[in-house]
């Protein structure tokens, strides 16, 4: 983006630049820490904060630079003002900081990240996600209580939702009203585990975890419903497609859709596999006859449904323009427009035994699928992003969603809490048996 461009140039020529704290030290941290320090002229990378400090160190040196460690905010502070990169296993350091302007946490824990979250925007942190988990999950509620420090919560340039997000505003710049936002997938298949994900993993250096996550939905289901809770479009149904292949045309996908059907849910949010040379997608229709005239001849078709398409996701490549746009311009990339619109259900991967306690999402026992935000509510499905640690009361076939009355939740937990609150702020009813209230969670202790 020219402007990002233009006015990261101006920090930099001003000795100003955008100060940025990463949590998180992955696959994801270590590429985007990269080009921050070596391809971002008006931004710097202060601290990355990571429970294993060393591996906050070895993102920085993969970088080309040599951390301090810090351990208090006195150590913290004076190395932040001496222009010197800090490695830490505290991230209420770089939440509290006077030294950093962004925050940009990258765990992928719902429960780690919403704390992480909460303490940045307590103390007037901009925060960009690279957590869809904790977006899908709680994002809403999340919105709120930014709104209330007065700071922006956003996703992220670069992944799914954010490139989705940028392609939809610049079609409804062009005039049209887009119907549906599409994600592309390599692979659906609702059994993989970290067992059969692990080769690919170890070739590009990222988790089984992750990557399975990619593989059985849980990740596209987590980034659907971003994008459907920022533009109001629904799912058709539980599931989405549900790994429907098209590896036709992109420029004739829209005869998979039905007009009139999607006018009546106000546009859908949906995936499909196998479609080449595309990433995203986005379909359009446009009321006026002249228009249409003038998009056929520039080679997009007849209509009704137009297809407008971005064929690659570059993820830590363009973060950079997320937190630039956050911090300079206030931009939030996809931010709710109130409710939930489309949240991720629990669905059992294989049959659960009682007694058994749930994993994290990406591992072996549950996938995730969106699903349209009353039926979340009416069947009082557990989320996906939440499952960790649960307690199953009784037994689940494999592919059966799973309730709240399934299990027992982990005690203490603030994402429990914040949910309920969710519920009590948006649908006027929340579950004060499951969490106490979280209001007072403002200030919160972050734990390592």
């Amino acid at each position: 983006m020219i402007l990002v461009d233009s006015a990261l140039k101006a920090r930099e020529a001003a000795g100003t630049p955008v100060r940025v704290g990463l949590v998180g030290a992955g696959f994801m941290v270590q590429g985007l820490a990269n080009m921050i320090v070596n391809a971002t002229p008006g931004m710097r990378l202060v601290a990355i904060s990571n429970r294993h400090p060393d591996r906050a160190s070895r993102v920085f040196k993969y970088a080309g630079q040599d951390p301090v460690m810090a351990d208090s905010a006195a150590s913290f502070e004076q190395a932040a003002s001496a222009g010197r990169p800090i490695a830490t296993d505290d991230p209420r350091l770089i939440c509290r900081s006077p030294n950093i302007d962004v925050v940009v946490e990258v765990t992928g824990h719902v429960d780690f990240g919403l704390h992480v979250t909460l303490d940045a925007m307590s103390h007037g942190k901009h925060v960009v996600l690279m957590n869809a988990e904790l977006d899908a999950t709680l994002g809403p509620i999340l919105q709120v209580y930014a709104r209330r420090h007065g700071v922006i919560l956003s996703a992220c340039d670069g992944d799914e939702p954010g490139v989705q997000m940028n392609l939809y505003r610049w079609v409804k710049g062009l005039g049209l009203t887009p119907r549906v936002m599409r994600n592309i997938k390599g692979l659906q298949d609702p059994y993989r585990t970290p067992a059969t994900q692990s080769g690919f993993a170890q070739k590009w250096g990222q988790t089984p975890s992750m990557v399975t996550s990619f593989a059985d939905g849980s990740k596209i289901s987590f980034e659907q419903s971003i994008v459907a809770n920022a533009t109001g479009f629904k799912v058709k149904s539980r599931g989405m497609s549900r790994g429907l292949e098209y590896k036709g045309d992109i420029m004739e996908i829209g005869k998979l859709y039905d007009l009139d059907e999607l006018r009546e849910l106000g546009g859908v949010v949906d995936y499909v596999v196998g479609t080449p040379l595309t990433k995203v997608y986005c379909l359009a229709e446009h009321p006026d006859p002249k228009q249409q005239h003038y998009l056929n001849l520039y080679k997009m078709g007849s209509g009704p449904l137009y297809s407008f398409f971005v064929p690659y996701h570059l993820v830590h490549f363009e973060v950079p323009s997320a937190v630039a746009r956050v911090a300079l311009f206030g931009d939030c990339l996809a931010r709710p427009l109130g409710p939930p619109v489309v949240e991720v259900c629990a669905v059992a991967k294989r049959d659960l035994l009682a007694g058994e306690v749930l994993d994290c999402p990406g591992e072996f026992m549950t996938y995730g699928e969106a699903c349209n935000s009353g039926e979340m509510r009416d069947c009082d499905y557990l989320p996906e992003g939440l499952v960790e640690g649960c307690t199953l009361k009784r037994a689940i076939k494999r592919d059966q969603v799973i309730s709240y009355s399934d299990v027992k939740l982990p005690p203490g937990r603030l994402a429990d809490a914040f949910r309920a609150e969710q519920n009590l702020h948006f649908f006027g009813s929340g579950s004060p048996e499951r969490a106490r209230p979280a209001a007072g969670a403002r200030t919160v202790e972050v734990v390592a």
